[in-house]
């Protein structure tokens, strides 16, 4: 079978959890037609997260890598367009590390794309009754990090396409947030068998009012 791999990052900031491994890790080993899934959780630390992609990545040799953050305070599956070559961190990663205005991959190039079809995925996601938008910012934290050093190596592979999505906090988190956004864990593994689905039958979904979203981070 071909594979697709998965990851999500563990716990930062102060929350107990991640809602990005909480959906992620049901997916382990979820078929649909010719693909199997494969997870990965991902420390929340600079080099290491890319490291961890990696390292799985070359263990199962995916077609597809979708790595998966948490984006609190964004109201619905926001599906990243590009990474910069930008580290500034707003706030330590769980290694401490607080880098400011330091690239990702230097002499690396300014920006890399998704390879993931973006608009694809949103347009399959709204179908499929879950609201979702293209985002043209992945930030400058440990996400755009690893979305950046993860297009890199798919990039060097030549045989890989790789993107990102964010998510939103999970209810139980937002308990003591009044106002904030979120998304039943339930939804958000919808989301990844919606997304599955697309990579593994290349299927096609025309658009429809496809919306754009460049939220805070």
């Amino acid at each position: 079978m071909k594979t697709i791999l998965i990851t999500g990052f563990d716990p930062f900031g102060g929350e107990p959890i991640n809602p990005a491994w909480e959906a992620v890790k049901t997916m382990d080993g979820y078929t649909d037609g010719d693909y199997k899934v494969v997870t990965q959780m991902v420390p929340t630390i600079r080099y290491k997260s890319v490291d961890t992609v990696k390292a799985a990545a070359e263990q199962c040799q995916p077609d597809f890598i979708l790595c998966v953050g948490q984006a609190g305070g964004r109201p619905d599956i926001t599906v990243e367009r590009v990474a910069i070559n930008c580290d500034d961190f707003r706030i330590p990663d769980n290694g401490g590390n607080q880098p400011e205005d330091e690239p990702v991959v230097a002499d690396g190039p300014s920006a890399y794309f998704a390879t993931l079809p973006i608009k694809n995925i949103v347009n399959a996601l709204h179908q499929n009754g879950i609201p979702a938008k293209v985002s043209n910012t992945a930030g400058t934290f440990v996400c755009n990090h690893l979305m950046y050093g993860v297009c890199h190596y798919a990039a060097q592979k030549g045989n890989i396409k790789a993107g990102f999505m964010h998510i939103p906090y999970l209810p139980s988190q937002v308990v003591d947030k009044p106002n904030q956004p979120s998304m039943a864990v339930e939804t958000v593994r919808a989301t990844l068998e919606t997304i599955v689905h697309v990579l593994s039958h290349g299927k096609s979904y025309e658009a429809q009012n496809i919306t754009y979203t460049t939220p805070h981070e």
